[in-house]
């Protein structure tokens, strides 16, 4: 039996982190009057994006999307890629599912996160408190946007308009976070571990503030599961 936790790059995301998702871990911008017209047009489209990620924070209660998720070593010479299907409803609730290139199961019900790992009937849970804290997925389903993170904006780039998020808390399991909005809409997060690993999650067709219940998030433990709690 495995009992080894996977890192959650946001998570996942979810939880613990970066959600990592891993086979063995299973379960992360010539003249001085048009310069300087440029520099105030580009200030201006970077806070934009940290309003932006305000108001996604304060306005947008539930949502759901597609995602593509590539994990990259610190060296950027092994990448792993995976996909599914993701939904949050505010507060403390989030449901990563897993497809490809394996089923996998993150899910926060607002007391607990679960990970189930289907292939191994394995699951583990921890306490949302201490899975979520300072983690991405606290930025993406928690509400104390202001109270855990420092913000700054970012240079846009292809069309994308960037935030970064820096956890306050010293100590945690990622160093920084960028959350990028095309106009008003999510579409990536880009996830930056403690070990310099890089998790990139690529938003498709997300919907803001479509009609969930709690039911959605609730996670049964499937017959015969071995079941590890933290």
């Amino acid at each position: 039996m495995k009992s080894e936790t996977p890192p959650v790059a946001a998570a996942p995301l979810p939880p613990g982190g970066a959600a990592r998702v891993d086979r063995q871990s299973r379960i992360d911008g010539p003249r001085w009057m048009a310069a300087c017209a440029l520099v105030l047009a580009c200030a201006a489209a970077r806070a934009d994006a940290v309003d932006t990620l305000r108001e996604f924070v304060r306005d947008v209660k539930s949502g759901q999307a597609a995602f593509t998720q590539t994990v990259s070593s610190n060296d950027g010479a092994r990448k792993k890629t995976s996909s599914g299907e993701f939904e949050f409803m505010r507060p403390n609730r989030f449901r990563f599912a897993y497809t490809k290139p394996f089923e996998q199961l993150i899910v926060a019900d607002g007391q607990k996160v679960w990970i189930y790992d289907k292939d191994l009937n394995q699951a583990s849970s921890r306490a949302v408190a201490k899975a979520i804290g300072s983690t991405p997925a606290a930025l993406l389903a928690g509400g104390s946007l202001e109270q855990d993170f420092v913000l700054a904006a970012q240079p846009s780039a292809q069309g994308i308009d960037w935030a970064l998020a820096t956890p306050k808390a010293k100590d945690g399991p990622f160093l920084a976070m960028r959350v990028g909005f095309r106009g008003r809409e999510l579409v990536a997060v880009e996830i930056t571990d403690a070990f310099g690993q890089r998790s990139e999650l690529a938003f498709s067709g997300f919907k803001p503030n479509v009609t969930l219940t709690a039911e959605r998030f609730r996670f049964v433990v499937p017959a015969g599961a071995d079941v590890v709690e933290q």
